[in-house]
Formats: C-alpha cells, sequence, structure tokens
C-alpha cells in the first residue's frame, strides 16, 4: 500500500509534467493539468502529514514531527492517569465492590455440600480454630464463653496477626497464587471497561490523530499493550510488576504490623463486625453446640474435625448466606479493606504501569503502531491524492466559468 500511494504520487508528478505542453492543444488539457498539480499537493501533504506522526519526514528537524516517538513518555504518564482515574480511585473501588456480593458468594460456598465434604477447607479452618481457642484463657470458657471470647477478641489486636499471616505466607510463596488471581481479575476488568478505555483515548488524542483516525488504532494498540502486559505479568515469574506487587504486599504486612493509622481502621472495623446483633445471634447458637467438642474432635481427627468441622462450615456458609444483615456487615468490610488498599498502593501501581511504558524503545512502539495501523495510512494518502486533485478539478472549472 506504501508502494501504491507513492506511485500514484509519481504518476500524477509525470500527467502534470506531460500536460503542460498540451495546454494550448484544447481546454480539456487543462483540466487534466490542475487535476494532477493538485493532486500532487495533496498527496504530498498527506505524506508528510502521516510520516509526521511517525518519525521526521526526510529526516529533517521540522517541529511537531515524529509525534509518537517525541510523546511517548506523555503516553506513558496519560496511560498511568488513566488507570489512576478509572480503576484505582477508592470511588471506582468502592463501586466495583458495591456491585459485589462476596458474603452471599462465600456463605452459598460454604453452605454447599461438596464444600463440607472439602478436607482442605476443613483441615485449614480446624488449624485456625485450634490456635485460636488455645490462646483463650480456659478458666473464662465455661458459662460465660460467649461473653468471654467476643471480650477476647475484643481485646486481641487483629492487624499485628494479619501482618505476621501474610508475613509468612509471603516467606512459603504461597502468595504467587493470589498474584496470579489479581492479575487474572486485572484482565477481566480491563475487558469489561474496554469501551472506557477507547473513549479516553479519543477524548485526549491530539486534533492530528483524530483528523486522520489514527487515535481508534492507538487504543487498540494500548488494550493490546495492557493485555499484553497483563500476559507476560501472568506467565513470567521474573516479570519486575510481581516484584512490584510483592513489594506491596510485604509494605502492607508492615503496614498493618506497624501503622498505628491502618492498625486503628483495621481494629474499628473489627468492634463494627462484633457489635453486629447478626453475629451474636448466630455465634450464641453455635457455640453452645461447639465448644466443648470441637478442639477434641479437630486434634482426634488429625485437623479435619471429622464432620463436625464441615457442619459448622456449613452452618456458618447459610447465615452468610440467608442472614441480610450479616452479608451487609462482612461486604462493607471487605468493601472498606478494597478501599484501603486502593488508597494507600495505588500510586505506586500507577507509577509503576508509567515506568514499564517509559522504558519501552520508542522505535519498536513506532513500528508497532504504524504496523497496526497499517493500509489504513496509505489509504489516506491515496485519498488525500484524489480528494486535492478532484479540488484542482473544481477550481479550475470555476475559474473558466467566471474569468
Amino acid at each position: 500500500m506504501r508502494r501504491t500511494a507513492t506511485g500514484m504520487l509519481v504518476l500524477m508528478a509525470a500527467i502534470f509534467i506531460f500536460s503542460a505542453r498540451y495546454l494550448e492543444v484544447h481546454p480539456a488539457w487543462g483540466y487534466v493539468h490542475a487535476f494532477a498539480e493538485a493532486a500532487m499537493v495533496g498527496g504530498l501533504a498527506d505524506w508528510f502529514a502521516v510520516t509526521a506522526l511517525f518519525r521526521r519526514p526526510l529526516g529533517l528537524p521540522i517541529p511537531h514531527t515524529a509525534i509518537i516517538p517525541e510523546n511517548k513518555d506523555r503516553i506513558a504518564d496519560t496511560m498511568a492517569g488513566f488507570l489512576r482515574d478509572n480503576f484505582l480511585t477508592p470511588q471506582v473501588v468502592a463501586r466495583r465492590m458495591a456491585a459485589m456480593n462476596l458474603a452471599g458468594a462465600v456463605g452459598s460456598y460454604l453452605a454447599d455440600p461438596k464444600a463440607r465434604n472439602d478436607g482442605r477447607v476443613r483441615a485449614g479452618a480446624g488449624e485456625l480454630a485450634v490456635e485460636v481457642l488455645e490462646s483463650l484463657d480456659p478458666d473464662r470458657l465455661g458459662t460465660q464463653v460467649r461473653s468471654g471470647l467476643a471480650a477476647q477478641i475484643e481485646k486481641l489486636e487483629i492487624a499485628p496477626l494479619l501482618g505476621g499471616m501474610l508475613e509468612a505466607m509471603i516467606a512459603d510463596g504461597r502468595h504467587k497464587l493470589v498474584i496470579d488471581k489479581i492479575i487474572r481479575w486485572a484482565g477481566l476488568v480491563l475487558e469489561d471497561n474496554e469501551g472506557m478505555v477507547r473513549d479516553m483515548v479519543h477524548k485526549r488524542a491530539n486534533a492530528v490523530l483524530r483528523f486522520t483516525g489514527l487515535d481508534e488504532r492507538l487504543a487498540n494498540s494500548v488494550i493490546d499493550g495492557l493485555y499484553k502486559l497483563l500476559a507476560e505479568v501472568l506467565v513470567d515469574p521474573e516479570h519486575p510488576l510481581r516484584d512490584k506487587i510483592e513489594e506491596g504486599l510485604e509494605e502492607l504486612a508492615k503496614g498493618l504490623r506497624e501503622d498505628p493509622e491502618m492498625q486503628e481502621r483495621v481494629e474499628r472495623m473489627k468492634v463494627e463486625l462484633l457489635n453486629n446483633p447478626a453475629i451474636a445471634d448466630w455465634w450464641q447458637g453455635v457455640w453452645e453446640r461447639i465448644r466443648a467438642r470441637l478442639i477434641k474432635s479437630i486434634r482426634e481427627s488429625g485437623g479435619t474435625g471429622s464432620g463436625y468441622m464441615g457442619e459448622t462450615l456449613a452452618e456458618l456458609g447459610s447465615a452468610l448466606r440467608d442472614d441480610l444483615r450479616l452479608q451487609q456487615q462482612v461486604n462493607r468490610f471487605a468493601r472498606r479493606t478494597a478501599v484501603g488498599i486502593a488508597t494507600r498502593y495505588g500510586d505506586q501501581i500507577v507509577q509503576l504501569v508509567s515506568e514499564t511504558v517509559r522504558r519501552w524503545d520508542a522505535t519498536t512502539l513506532t513500528g508497532r503502531v504504524e504496523g497496526a495501523v497499517g493500509r489504513d495510512l496509505q489509504f489516506i494518502r491515496i485519498n488525500g491524492t484524489l480528494v486535492g486533485g478532484l479540488v484542482g478539478v473544481t477550481l479550475h472549472g470555476l475559474m473558466a466559468i467566471f474569468a
């Protein structure tokens, strides 16, 4: 297509030279000459416009040329700003979480007979239950177990415990599965918001990009680049983005253990959860049946608690699934947690995206964008040649009529 567009320009130049010799022979040659002359001007102008998007025409340092290579860093900042404004703001995260019924989903899973019989679920819950129950004062269990347990939980600083658990998870490498889930979730979010990405690129593109229709191709390139980045991170265990995410998790764990402000927020959420009447009603019915047998049952069954732990989890699942007030409380807790993470670490994620795009080679980026747009760029040159020729013929005809 590039050779076709260039060949058409050369043809117009040949017709222009040839027709100039026969202007006096017949008036029709004037129209041919005007068409060829204007077509050359239109073709050259559009050649310059298309070339100026990706490189300097003829290598000359003409201002406002090589637009994409010269603005690579600005494109990176625009992409980062788009992610910050449309994906990682507390308002967006809160709106997304508000549309999710996390507690209901967990409750439905736990209430499912398949989950009840899943040994891994029962074993994990059993180990956690043993650790919690063994940390309580035995003298306070007795007849006051419900109030005593609530008092112990209120005294227990949850944030440092969660921070320690997160650090242990990172040390054992178990966080990698969580990172994979996050990456896949990010891909689904991008897929659901492709239209928003395209609108943002269209609105922020300059007049030249919109005039040539390159903004749509650029939007496709941006989306494809993001998908490629997520795919690379997913398959490459040594990708720099994974390192950044791990750094964020390490900082989160450190904040849970050392940041008073974060600890205060976690404690406040814990108190709100404990004070929920639905929690108290559910706990009063369940605890009286499990307190005497729970530890013994778990230890005798090697951590799985025989079938009793499955029954308990099923009751918890039923409560989460059927109790709307409990669902609202748990979902509010999850939403606040997600919003806090976005508020605290959103800028770091955005900075990582910006730095990654900035490290891209300008020549490679330009070649990929130009290759993606492909034939349409040359059709711009062809159309410019033809439209220019038609304008030339029209002007020549008007001059012949009114001269």
